[in-house]
């Protein structure tokens, strides 16, 4: 009876950052939330839930959608060039609001069955969302949506630093290896590191690389960090950073272990005909390629994707968001690549399609990706061989993990060229040795969230966390040890 009233007590306000691929993940982490019996909050900017219109409906009576603003105007962009603006907008203008919220939250819940709020659980790339609600006695957490092995390397940023291998010249060997990141030092090089790392000088000013740096040191005061992802994975880079944090939990592939409906909590709108244009290919004689919702491509370097798909001779899905060619190229001749690409039934292409529906079909035999964690995570609980293409951020080290450690497809990092891009796609859907791996890597997975599991044990773990912390007193919780400052 306790256990049971602890946890309809425990109500958690989840605040993911606005970005798809943050979203996604936060959601299948709401799901379980409520599937053990806790009521979840689903923290949207007003912007993002627009966009979801009628997909997020509530999927549970203890799940509920909730929005703030931005500041932002609504015709603003927010593309993939807008993150470090859209994450200091939210934080400056959206932080009045928020605060606002949550408070009521607290204070009554809403009367509608939700009981107050006793728990936040922020995107790690928001430390106010965590701050703010501390500052008002509810005990937060951190969720980081990246892979452990690009948060150990960025707890390694001020130890690469001190050992001068950041920064390195912009016309230096990219294949120089990197011995700053413990655990990764017979296999990571400079191009390995996020790609924001090029760029930084001396005084670390590039943004994106000041603001990893900031949230990380965040995340080692934080009552506990949240990962999505599994021991078989990350096992040694995970014992790298849990030493370093308060506490942490090892809990995914989340969207393995919690299924949501596809569109739940997808920005964009998906093509579901691509599923029936499968149906009539042969198993595992598809190429699927999708750099993600973010990744933004040239024309020239679309031309050396087209080309080299098109050489490799397979059928392929290939994912063509209408904001991912630079908007200055020629629209014309992007869509006369298209219907060329398209003749005979060899290819199709979406603006966007269901992905894990996708990559769990028969007939898909590779995927094409920039390798960003979700993808990854998806495609490793398939067993579907990847090739890689990473785009900027944790994308980097992912695809290294990819080829070098797990052996579960190629990276192709810093390469677009169309003679490249047909001998690795043909060397993933052919090669024994890396489908077995990726096969492999997909049973121990699978391992890791059934029952019994090293993530399932994980994440009751947290629940039991979670549930330990909403019964504090509302004293205690005021009077939190937490701080703000370092």
């Amino acid at each position: 009876m306790a256990a049971a009233a602890a946890a309809a007590a425990a109500h958690v306000l989840v605040f993911p950052a606005p970005g798809q691929g943050h979203i996604n993940c936060m959601m299948h982490f709401a799901a379980g939330l409520v599937g053990a019996g806790l009521h979840v909050t689903f923290l949207h900017t007003d912007h993002s839930l627009r966009r979801l219109g009628g997909a997020a409906a509530a999927v549970s009576p203890r799940l509920r959608f909730m929005s703030i603003p931005d500041g932002l105007p609504d015709d603003h962009p927010r593309a993939v060039g807008d993150i470090v603006e859209l994450l200091e907008s939210l934080r400056t203008n959206g932080s009045v609001p928020y605060r606002s919220l949550l408070a009521s939250l607290v204070r009554a819940g809403d009367g509608g069955g939700f009981p107050p709020v006793t728990c936040v659980v922020a995107d790690g790339s928001m430390p106010f969302a965590a701050d703010v609600a501390e500052e008002i006695g509810v005990p937060s957490l951190v969720f980081r949506t990246a892979s452990a092995c690009s948060v150990l390397a960025y707890l390694s940023v001020h130890r690469l630093f001190e050992l001068g291998e950041v920064p390195f010249p912009a016309d230096g060997d990219l294949d120089e290896p990197v011995r700053g990141v413990p655990g990764m030092e017979s296999f990571l090089r400079r191009r390995d590191l996020p790609g924001n790392f090029r760029n930084c000088t001396e005084n670390q000013n590039d943004p994106i690389v000041q603001m990893l740096i900031e949230v990380t040191a965040h995340n080692r005061r934080a009552r506990a960090v949240v990962l999505n992802t599994a021991a078989s994975m990350e096992g040694p880079a995970f014992a790298h950073v849990a030493p370093r944090m308060r506490d942490v939990f090892a809990i995914g592939p989340l969207h393995a272990m919690f299924p949501v409906p596809a569109a739940a909590g997808s920005l964009w709108r998906a093509d579901d005909g691509c599923m029936a244009w499968l149906d009539g290919q042969p198993d595992r004689s598809v190429v699927y390629v999708s750099l993600g919702s973010l990744t933004v491509i040239s024309l020239e370097q679309f031309t050396e994707f087209l080309h080299g798909l098109v050489a490799a001779g397979y059928p392929f899905l290939w994912v063509l968001r209408p904001d991912m060619v630079g908007a200055s190229q020629s629209a014309a001749a992007l869509s006369e690549a298209v219907a060329a690409a398209e003749k005979n039934n060899k290819a199709r292409v979406v603006g966007w399609a269901p992905q894990r529906d996708v990559l769990g079909h028969r007939a898909v035999g590779c995927f094409v990706t920039h390798a960003g964690w979700n993808s990854t995570l998806e495609a490793a609980g398939e067993g579907v061989p990847m090739v890689c293409w990473p785009f900027f951020a944790d994308q980097q080290i992912n695809s290294r993990f990819v080829g070098a450690v797990w052996g579960t497809g190629l990276d192709m990092k810093d390469v677009c060229d169309a003679a490249v891009v047909e001998r690795m796609v043909r060397e993933a859907m052919e090669s024994g040795e890396i489908r077995a791996s990726a096969q492999a890597l997909a049973r121990q997975v699978r391992q890791d969230v059934a029952d019994g599991g090293s993530s399932a044990a994980e994440f009751e773990r947290l629940v039991g966390f979670i549930k330990e912390l909403s019964m504090m007193d509302r004293s205690c919780k005021l009077n939190s040890s937490y701080s703000i400052a370092e």
